[in-house]
């Protein structure tokens, strides 16, 4: 799992970088306001919604979310049951509110998720929904669909059902207070056994060979001193891991669920390539912190203090080994690829569908599954559609981000422009109108010569370099160009 944000904290509209993350949204074409009738729509879902027949509100639910959060997908409960668990796992019954074929399902579908820019998100649903009437918000009578889990001692799933039900969640808590709480041992009991259980699905994880990329969120503020910009990162806390394991195992178990009634769709990646895992070891060479491939890239992984800007840039290089994710439906018969690499087993979307369109689908398909009835046909035939909507969606999300990351380090290093840095070389030179390695670089490669990509330690940058480069060699930089509004950052080798 991947947990990145980068969430600029710049108040000031005149501010450049806050004049810049606004204008990707004209750039990117981003979704703007949603349509009156869809949200008039949406209106109507929420007035008229009846709350399931089974009624689990008497279950103390919590939600465990980013302190900000008011679009809660997901709502936990974990009690002890004999040497094991019972897992009781609350997701936000988002296909209540959105009639098949209407105005609000087309919109959904032409947004396809949630889109985290950094001058705010635009959401894929309503807010009326999405932060309302269809969030798993403290003390609000809710549809869901309730995961029931029963765990061995090992936290091994011993069986699983899903069903809908009316949920009333008792608590929002954030990810730093439950940190705290459980820290300074005043934790309540499903908190404990959140760890408990969490610690126990990790290992479960490193045995089956699945990697978790838990980056820290970064936050981009003005320097007081006027000197330009600094990044303030938050490493990411334990207990984001072992809730994030639970929505691991939901999505397991929704893909075994499919694959066991031979209809739904999964979310499929292929193992990295050799090319791919040398260039990843000799990134981490060059950042000083070698893998030799003894160990999984997973369990490796989990080595790295991501508050080491060092470290941090090989967690971000190890995005190049989680590519060609991309959905795979089947009705029928059962798909010959079915691993989702970087989990180790068959895993589908099913836990955010407040943010993610494919999960409403899922979430049908596998209550329908769980309790032997039909699935009901706009589920079904919306299965061939689907990937082509969401790798359209996830390609504008990757330019987003990738666009926003660009911004940022532009404004980190935008007054010093003339200085010379330390640096080490993460990819050799190439030719002057060629990126053959993947690695993202700034700038728009227009330049003439021999160039590479480089990585400076403070502040934590990675760009173009001209001139004849080594990789994993470390070499002296002077800062050549560093426009927020383009984006383009370039260094110059100093002999």
């Amino acid at each position: 799992m991947s947990h990145h944000r980068i969430a600029p904290n710049v108040d000031d509209s005149s501010d450049q970088l806050a004049a810049a993350l606004a204008a990707l949204r004209t750039e990117l074409e981003l979704p703007s306001a949603y349509p009156a009738e869809a949200v008039a729509e949406a209106q109507q879902a929420v007035e008229n919604l009846r709350l399931p027949e089974q009624d689990l509100r008497d279950v103390p639910f919590v939600t465990i979310d980013p302190a900000t959060s008011t679009d809660l997908d997901q709502a936990l409960f974990i009690d002890r049951a004999g040497e094991g668990y019972k897992v009781l796992y609350a997701i936000a019954d988002v296909p209540s509110f959105v009639a098949p074929g209407g105005a609000l399902d087309d919109e959904t579908r032409q947004r396809g998720q949630t889109f985290y820019a950094p001058d705010g998100r635009i959401p894929l649903h309503p807010e009326v929904i999405s932060e309302n009437a269809g969030s798993l918000l403290a003390d609000q009578d809710c549809a869901a669909f309730v995961w029931d889990f029963d765990l061995n001692a090992d936290a091994e799933v011993m069986s699983v059902s899903v069903a809908r039900a009316a949920v009333r969640s008792r608590a929002k808590l954030s990810y730093k207070g439950a940190q705290q709480q459980i820290d300074d041992g005043t934790a309540p009991p499903v908190l404990q056994l959140l760890k408990e259980v969490g610690l126990k699905r990790v290992e479960l994880e490193r045995q089956r060979g699945g990697a978790s990329l838990n980056m820290p969120e970064q936050e981009i503020v003005q320097a007081t001193d006027g000197g330009g910009y600094r990044i303030v990162a938050a490493p990411s806390l334990p207990v984001e891991d072992w809730n994030a394991q639970i929505s691991l195992m939901t999505g397991m178990a929704a893909a075994q669920l499919m694959l066991e009634g031979k209809v739904g769709i999964l979310r499929t990646m292929p193992a990295p390539d050799e090319r791919s895992l040398q260039h990843f070891k000799r990134q981490t060479a060059a950042l000083g912190k070698p893998w030799d491939g003894h160990v999984t890239y997973g369990e490796y992984l989990r080595t790295l203090d991501a508050s080491d800007p060092r470290q941090l840039a090989i967690l971000h290089s190890a995005g190049t080994l989680f590519r060609g994710a991309g959905y795979t439906p089947f009705d029928g018969e059962v798909p010959d690829t079915v691993i989702q690499a970087a989990i180790g087993a068959p895993y589908a979307h099913t836990t955010a569908p407040l943010r993610r369109l494919i999960d409403r689908f899922v979430l049908v398909i596998c209550e329908a599954l769980s309790n032997n009835k039909d699935i009901p046909r706009w589920a079904r035939e919306a299965l061939p559609s689907l990937p082509e909507i969401m790798a359209a969606s996830d390609q504008m999300a990757g330019r987003l981000e990738r666009a926003a990351l660009d911004t940022v380090e532009a404004a980190l290093v935008a007054n010093h422009v003339g200085r010379e840095f330390d640096a080490v070389v993460i990819s050799g030179s190439k030719p002057s109108n060629g990126n053959s390695n993947g690695t993202r670089s700034n700038g728009n490669g227009n330049g003439s010569g021999p160039y590479g990509v480089i990585q400076i330690a403070e502040p934590a940058v990675t760009a173009r370099c001209d001139g004849e480069l080594e990789s994993g060699t470390t070499v002296r930089v002077r800062l050549v160009k560093a426009d927020i509004a383009s984006r383009e950052i370039r260094f110059e080798l100093q002999q």
